[in-house]
């Protein structure tokens, strides 16, 4: 009996409470859901992570500078919030299929095709646009990893500031254009930032790392989960007579491609041509929006 109260208490905060239900994206009520503040807010990302970066190369400062358990705290942090966004979306999908499926019967959608591809005219409102809106800001969480990588080791990799402005960016444009295929991208991504960051407090703790690239092999699954999600999104819309957001998902899969490949030729480089040498991943992908940062074990261990 208990276990049923506690279960339906969870389900009522993060699918029933009417701060969810009602959501809305609007520039006028979502804080961040404006194009200006986008603009604003992913240059001076970019210009406080390399001034930072040439100030402690002009004072050719060797060592790191000591940051104490701020990364570890972070990382439990994010796995938390993490965890939260992938129990809030899921359980969010289910009450919408559960309340519309009426509705898709006109259509004969399943539940799997909703997922993947939003009728034509669907409103960024509702429970599952709420988390979207969660993961969007959750983004500007994850900013914080750079300031540490930069800030432990001086280093600074063009491709991670790249990686992590375009996350915001099509993070934003899952809501502007109410996307579709973003349910299952924050469902994936947010299962493994969990498992990510909940290693990186493990290994930030000073307990014992895996004995393989743990990190890097979640990326893979998740590459091929969203590379097979694509096709999918595409069949969809080409034989069941189009989905919602198109014209952004098509601009996400052209990053996404590119991230993708940038991804191979590194693992093929790191690790089918040089198996000694062991390789994690920096910072995660994106969906949609899946991207990755890759930087050698040596740059992103934790200490």
């Amino acid at each position: 009996m208990q276990l049923m109260k506690t279960l339906h208490i969870i389900k009522y905060w993060l699918t029933e409470h009417p701060t969810i239900v009602n959501f809305r994206w609007s520039s006028t009520q979502s804080w961040g859901s404006t194009w200006s503040f986008l603009f604003t807010v992913i240059p001076a990302y970019l210009a406080v992570a390399v001034t930072l970066h040439l100030i402690l190369t002009i004072f050719r400062r060797r060592r790191p500078v000591p940051l104490g358990p701020i990364p570890a705290a972070h990382s439990l942090l994010m796995a938390l919030i993490s965890a939260v966004i992938f129990v809030g979306i899921l359980l969010s999908s289910a009450a919408e299929i559960r309340d519309t499926r009426w509705l898709w019967r006109r259509t004969k959608t399943t539940p799997f095709q909703w997922l993947l591809c939003f009728p034509l005219g669907t409103r960024p409102s509702g429970r599952v646009f709420f988390w979207s809106y969660v993961f969007y800001l959750s983004r500007f969480l994850h900013l914080f990893r750079t300031f540490f990588t930069v800030l432990r080791r001086r280093r600074l990799s063009s491709f991670h500031l790249f990686n992590q402005s375009i996350l915001i960016f099509m993070s934003f444009l899952w809501l502007e254009f109410s996307q579709s295929f973003q349910v299952l991208a924050i469902l994936s991504s947010s299962l493994l930032y969990s498992v990510v960051y909940g290693y990186r407090f493990w290994i930030g703790v000073g307990l014992r790392g895996a004995c393989f690239p743990l990190v890097v092999n979640c990326q893979v699954a998740l590459l091929v989960c969203n590379l097979a999600c694509h096709v999918g999104v595409l069949l969809l819309q080409v034989f069941k007579g189009g989905c919602n957001g198109i014209g952004a998902w098509v601009f996400n899969s052209v990053l996404n491609a590119a991230i993708l490949l940038l991804f191979m030729k590194f693992y093929v480089k790191t690790h089918l041509k040089n198996s000694k040498v062991d390789v994690e991943v920096e910072e995660e992908s994106s969906s949609t929006h899946w991207g990755s940062g890759l930087e050698s074990k040596n740059e992103v261990k934790e200490n």
